[in-house]
């Protein structure tokens, strides 16, 4: 029985529980040397998880609770490739968030790199669970620590409100995962996602089942901010601390997404193939209007901090979209985008939490020009390298991943789905390019009516008087994030792995049989080939020549004395947009019910 999966889990909790306990005793370089060395030894550990489950998948039961006369109990991790990766995933964006630390922030506690430990293993468990509570108690012991990280340095009021619009949603969210977790296993008897998909299988969804299915995708996709159920995200990251935002922003968000695929490849296709394309069609829906309003609204904002956080929402309607398509290059698309883009995410974040303590804000009008001197070069190349990476530049980083996409979305019959994806994901390059020219070039003008400047409370609050505080030096783990994400796409064969993974990942027999029977299928002797094709190609010129034309479009409009037409035709409706985004607690809730209604509905209408 394979032993890595649980140290995975075990080591950064134990180190978490150890700094908790004896932190406040010892130094406190001691303390973030002791943090980074269990997140470098977690790292380890899933890289090596990530190699043997290449092999096959890693089935590890707890207590040598196997599965009894084809009946599972024991609580069971199973790592395939794709659970594998995203775990490596977290690891990288832990140790590079630490490693920051180490520099960026000081006079900081010990639990704050308790917490970072405890979010960690959260994070690595929930990865690997193949069990519906154990799946919903890691993502909550994230979600707690989450909520602790997001306000540890409580330097104002809107520090706290952004914490608890973040704790409050995701805990709606929360009841929502538990309810359909209760209804389906009073259904099936089972907790274990194999296991209710042999009680489930050949049978037509009844009302439960559906009923069931819709409360656990609507709590997971309020955890992962899809439109409605996204209105926490820009208040959360708009205080979140440069370390705690890479998190957030990398791989956090991408989890729940990862969730829904698991539960419904694992336990739900067993009674929902009968109407596979219904469920693929409400997946893709919600994941364009994700991607849609996502990029929308992050063209729509001059703090650059709330402008990732709707470029995460977007991109994750992104990567739902290509889970939707249930197909395993979909699958494998939407695995290696979000291993890519949470890099130049990550990276983007901490360069971020450089900006605001040098040059003193995050507002892109109020740090016009300000990046110019030679010392802020890196931070400049930085935000121009993500955005280019954000852009799908061809042959570099998220290109590989959006190839796969787009050529899936042809072969099964959504044509118009690459199209739609290509103006999200221009529009959100766009807005980091403008952003990095209107700050370390000083290009644009200091007012544009289409952005909202409102610069809010920073948690690391860096004024310009702060400077010593941070070097260059800093920006190591960002710059060593960039190489990750746009290097990916080099190395060999990765697409035919992430195909083969894919159409794994989705074989509901096959991963029955291993857990259930302990049948291993025969090891893979010729992986899936993968040729970008014309339209691959055409796919990245298109995002990136147009993020480049939008931002030096907006750069340049910007500085126009009139705007005329383009005002009276954009302005009206993005007003009512960002009015809807208005920041209280109780719309938020309204937009949830609103959502949550909307996909029961059409569960009930198109699910039997």
């Amino acid at each position: 029985m394979p032993v890595i999966p649980p140290l995975t889990v075990a080591v950064p909790l134990a180190f978490a529980a150890f700094l908790a306990a004896t932190g406040s005793l010892i130094p406190r370089r001691a303390v973030t040397l002791t943090a980074i060395g269990a997140a470098a030894a977690t790292t380890a550990l899933q890289f090596a998880q990530l190699v043997q489950s290449l092999t096959h998948d890693l089935n590890h039961w707890f207590g040598g609770w196997t599965p009894q006369h084809h009946y599972a109990l024991g609580i069971l991790f199973t790592v395939d490739p794709i659970d594998a990766i995203l775990a490596c995933v977290v690891g990288v964006l832990m140790l590079a968030s630490l490693s920051f630390s180490w520099w960026g922030i000081r006079d900081v506690s010990h639990l704050y790199y308790a917490l970072m430990l405890a979010f960690l293993g959260g994070m690595a468990g929930f990865a690997l669970s193949a069990d519906l509570f154990d799946i919903f108690v890691f993502f909550e012991l994230m979600s707690v620590t989450g909520y602790g990280l997001c306000s540890f340095r409580q330097t104002s009021s809107s520090v706290m409100q952004g914490a608890l619009n973040f704790a409050i949603m995701n805990s709606i969210g929360a009841f929502f995962i538990l309810m359909g977790i209760s209804l389906i296993y009073g259904r099936t008897g089972s907790l274990n996602l194999a296991q209710i998909s042999v009680s489930l299988r050949g049978t037509h969804p009844d009302m439960l089942v559906v009923v069931s299915f819709v409360f656990i995708l609507v709590g997971f996709l309020t955890k992962a901010g899809a439109v409605p159920f996204h209105f926490w995200m820009s208040d959360a990251y708009a205080v979140a601390a440069a370390p705690v935002g890479a998190l957030y922003a990398g791989i956090m968000s991408d989890l729940g997404y990862h969730a829904i695929a698991r539960i419904y490849a694992d336990g739900y296709a067993a009674t929902l193939d009968s109407v596979a394309p219904s469920v693929s069609g409400i997946l893709i829906g919600v994941g364009v209007a994700t991607a849609v309003v996502g990029a929308v609204m992050c063209f729509g904002q001059a703090d650059v901090k709330r402008q990732m956080a709707f470029l995460v929402i977007s991109h994750g309607g992104i990567f739902l979209c290509g889970i939707g398509l249930l197909t395993g290059a979909g699958m494998a698309g939407a695995t290696l985008y979000v291993a890519a883009d949470a890099m130049i995410k990550g990276a983007v974040f901490l360069t971020i939490g450089y900006v605001v303590v040098t040059l003193g804000a995050s507002d892109e009008f109020m740090l016009r020009g300000r990046g110019r001197r030679r010392r802020h070069l890196p931070a400049g190349l930085a935000f121009g390298l993500a955005g280019l990476g954000f852009a799908a530049v061809p042959g570099f980083g998220p290109w590989l991943s959006a190839s796969l996409i787009q050529q899936s979305a042809d072969a099964a019959g959504y044509t118009w789905l690459p199209p739609v994806l290509v103006v999200a994901t221009a529009v959100t390059a766009a807005t980091l390019l403008r952003s990095g020219g209107r700050i370390f070039l000083g290009w644009g003008g200091d007012r544009d009516p289409l952005l909202t400047s409102a610069q809010p409370d920073e948690p690391e609050e860096g004024e310009p008087q702060e400077e010593s505080r941070i070097s260059t030096v800093s920006l190591l783990p960002a710059g060593a994030l960039l190489v990750a994400g746009f290097g990916m796409a080099f190395a060999p064969h990765l697409a035919g792995y992430a195909t083969q993974a894919g159409r794994q990942f989705l074989d509901l027999p096959g991963y029955v049989a291993e857990v259930i029977h302990g049948r291993y299928p025969p090891p893979v002797t010729r992986l899936p080939a993968f040729h970008p094709t014309a339209g691959s190609w055409a796919y990245g010129a298109a995002t990136t020549a147009g993020a480049l034309g939008l931002a030096a479009a907006s750069l340049a409009w910007s500085r126009a004395r009139t705007h005329g037409l383009l005002t009276r035709v954009v302005l009206p409706p993005l007003r009512v947009l960002k009015a809807v985004h208005s920041g209280r607690i109780g719309d938020m809730a309204t937009w949830l019910t609103v959502g949550a209604v909307a996909l029961c509905a059409a569960g009930a209408v198109t699910l039997r």
